[in-house]
């Protein structure tokens, strides 16, 4: 049964090292033969990194192989354990499309070829015997020039069948020397009725007050309750959702300890902020949605009734899906069991 909503996935983070490490192989690649060892690649894929930008690195080596001709190689197994094994109705995939195109080409010819690139992204996400609902994200990236940056809020404002939001990744602790054009790309965004997310409040130096009135929803944003929480008035007011990836601040040394997350969930709960629980990086962080779910409860981070809310929330504040329609929840099936019995 699908019950969940998945609203902060990469495409790049999303390929499970098993796949990743069959294709490496199948197409002789250089990691292929610094891997031979499927169990050597899997230790140097998903253990934890010591930064968030040492994390990002990985993101690039994806990246490499996710090309116009591996897309849907990728993507198909994405979406068939996205419904098999997580049991998912709804997913959104946030990519830079620009960093998928031919790098031997020129940047202008690499701007028209993103166009190419959503097309296929999209195509291949609409998988008759794993029907989920799906969408994409397009990121805009710290290490992109502005050109770039520009050019793909004007994709996403062209491409409305396929993509439902912006965003902005690369580290948020590198946006504070263009922090005039990301202010300015985003109400760029929202001048088209584009809808908007962006990694932000993730790390300690990634907390931008600036953009945060430009967002519909926040990527990560833990920073707000944990060291401005007098922020979260104004968040709850705006409507804002956090998207909250557990496992990630594990992986890059942002939180020792996922206890931590409780204060995060407490504060939001108490101040009337909405949380989605997602994944972020499945691949890289070897977690699944529902594992994500189970292991707060056993933290004791949140209960069973949070967790229903953060699975509400998921859908409510999804991009392109119409929240009255979302599945019902097996564990609202069993509370609704429990007070009939």
């Amino acid at each position: 049964m699908a019950l969940y909503a998945e609203l902060h996935r990469h495409l790049g983070g999303s390929v499970v090292s098993r796949v990743l490490w069959r294709y490496l192989h199948r197409e002789q690649s250089v990691l292929a033969d610094r891997f031979p060892n499927y169990g050597e690649f899997e230790e140097f894929y998903t253990r934890p990194r010591s930064t968030l930008d040492e994390y990002l690195e990985l993101h690039t080596l994806v990246e490499g192989v996710q090309t116009a001709h591996a897309l849907p190689y990728f993507i198909y197994r994405l979406m068939r354990g996205a419904y098999i094994f997580e049991n998912i109705a709804y997913l959104e995939l946030r990519y830079t499309p620009f960093l998928r195109t031919d790098h031997t080409l020129t940047q202008s010819q690499r701007i028209d070829q993103m166009a190419q690139i959503v097309e296929i992204v999209g195509k291949a996400s609409r998988v008759t015997e794993y029907p989920i609902v799906s969408s994409q994200i397009l990121c805009m990236h710290s290490r992109l020039p502005y050109e770039v940056n520009r050019a793909i809020v004007d994709l996403a404002a062209q491409s409305r069948d396929y993509i439902c939001a912006i965003d902005v990744a690369g580290g948020d602790s590198h946006y504070a020397e263009r922090l005039d054009e990301w202010v300015e790309l985003y109400a760029y965004a929202r001048s088209l009725n584009i809808n908007t997310t962006g990694h932000l409040y993730e790390t300690t130096e990634g907390c931008y007050p600036e953009l945060l009135p430009y967002l519909m929803r926040i990527g990560h944003g833990i920073q707000i309750p944990l060291l401005h929480p007098h922020l979260l008035k104004e968040v709850a007011q705006r409507g804002q959702c956090l998207e909250v990836c557990p496992t990630t601040y594990l992986k890059t040394g942002t939180l020792q300890d996922i206890g931590q997350l409780k204060q995060v969930f407490d504060r939001c709960f108490d101040a009337g902020v909405a949380i989605a629980i997602c994944t972020d990086n499945a691949g890289l962080n070897d977690v699944r949605l529902p594992f994500e779910y189970e292991s707060l409860l056993t933290h004791d981070i949140i209960g069973f009734e949070e967790l229903q809310a953060c699975q509400d929330n998921a859908f409510r504040h999804a991009f392109a899906w119409n929240y009255e329609q979302r599945p019902a929840s097996m564990l609202n099936r069993l509370l609704k069991a429990e007070a009939t019995a």
